[in-house]
């Protein structure tokens, strides 16, 4: 099983993005299950949601507290206390970030992965938020499902032009990071 935990503040699409990644797993014939956890509903308060993602059913129901994987939507929060706690040794993170992979890597004494979700998602969506071009940049790096899986899921969410700006974002970001870096057997 797979174990994932989305780390953004309110307003950033974190318990969407949770959600479509779930329901991208149902497209592939896997089981998928998201949920959040967040305090105060406010517009900039730290969220966090989990995704698990296996080929049997999922009967755990925790919070993802040893997650191999961490979506960071917001790289102010690499510096809030508790957000890289009990990720694998293993463990990969990807971050929302205009900066390169490697000085953030150095910054964080750990390999990291940088995307500039919100400056492609503002290019392309009109608006700053990053959940849909960081799930796409993940999902090449990992290859555990395909793109196309995403693009399915979000055509159940969105219609029309929406619809189709998502689409043409999850292409471009797909395109930032190296495919199947992190591949797992």
């Amino acid at each position: 099983m797979l174990e994932i935990r989305i780390h953004g503040r309110g307003g950033q699409g974190n318990v969407v993005a949770a959600y479509l990644l779930a329901t991208a797993a149902f497209e592939v014939k896997r089981y998928g299950q998201a949920f959040p956890n967040f305090g105060a509903e406010r517009r900039g308060a730290p969220v966090v949601a989990f995704v698990r993602i296996d080929d049997k059913p999922i009967k755990r129901r925790n919070q993802v507290n040893s997650p191999t994987f961490l979506i960071v939507q917001d790289q102010a929060l690499l510096h809030v206390p508790g957000v890289l706690d009990g990720l694998q040794n293993s463990g990969r993170v990807l971050v929302n970030s205009t900066l390169n992979s490697a000085d953030l890597s150095r910054e964080m004494g750990r390999e990291l992965v940088a995307l500039p979700a919100s400056s492609l998602a503002k290019d392309i969506l009109g608006k700053p938020v990053p959940n849909t071009a960081l799930l796409a940049g993940f999902l090449a790096l990992t290859g555990i499902l395909p793109v196309d899986a995403l693009n399915q899921a979000l055509s159940h969410r969105f219609k029309g032009d929406v619809l189709q700006r998502n689409l043409r974002l999850i292409e471009e970001a797909a395109h930032y990071v190296p495919h199947n870096q992190w591949k797992i057997a």
